[in-house]
């Protein structure tokens, strides 16, 4: 067993967003052809380095009800070809949350988290009647996670200790 921390964060203007420069020879797209194989693999490749569980077990059917909900959007960012990352963003109301945000291993350390999460939030924005941007992260995730939210100007608004069943 282990205690995790979950940080629950918010930006509510967009003129609280620090913007970080997205790097040139990443190419950021949306995947507007919805499939739920795409979103399970981002998953997996992305949130295996940190331990994402929640989503493994579901079933085929759980995955496309989730992916393919017009509340739904995703983001995939590439570098010469290779998946360097993904973002999805998930409506409810005003609020605009970005469920899920990493970049493959290949890309992690190599500057690239500051700009992608910008285009995240810029994104967030972007979609009409947005009041809020929420967040969630945990000491499961990159170390520098919390203070890139931080540093991109979202607020820690709550925390959670959790006991997570290894």
């Amino acid at each position: 067993m282990t205690d995790i921390t979950i940080f629950y964060l918010e930006m509510t203007s967009r003129e609280a967003h620090q913007q970080a420069p997205l790097k040139a020879e990443l190419q950021v797209n949306e995947a507007q052809i919805k499939q739920a194989k795409v979103n399970r693999f981002l998953y997996d490749l992305i949130g295996e380095s940190w331990q994402w569980y929640e989503k493994r077990g579901w079933t085929i059917e759980q995955w496309e009800a989730y992916a393919c909900a017009d509340d739904l959007r995703t983001f995939i960012g590439y570098i010469e070809g290779s998946i360097a990352g993904y973002f999805e963003l998930k409506k409810s109301g005003v609020d605009t949350e970005l469920a899920y945000f990493g970049l493959s291993p290949a890309f992690v350390g190599r500057g690239y988290g500051g700009g992608f999460l910008s285009q995240a939030i810029n994104t967030a924005w972007d979609w009409p009647n947005t009041h809020r941007v929420i967040v969630n992260t945990c000491t499961l995730d990159h170390p520098s996670a919390l203070g890139n939210y931080k540093k991109r100007g979202f607020s820690v608004v709550d925390e959670k200790l959790v006991t997570y069943e290894d």
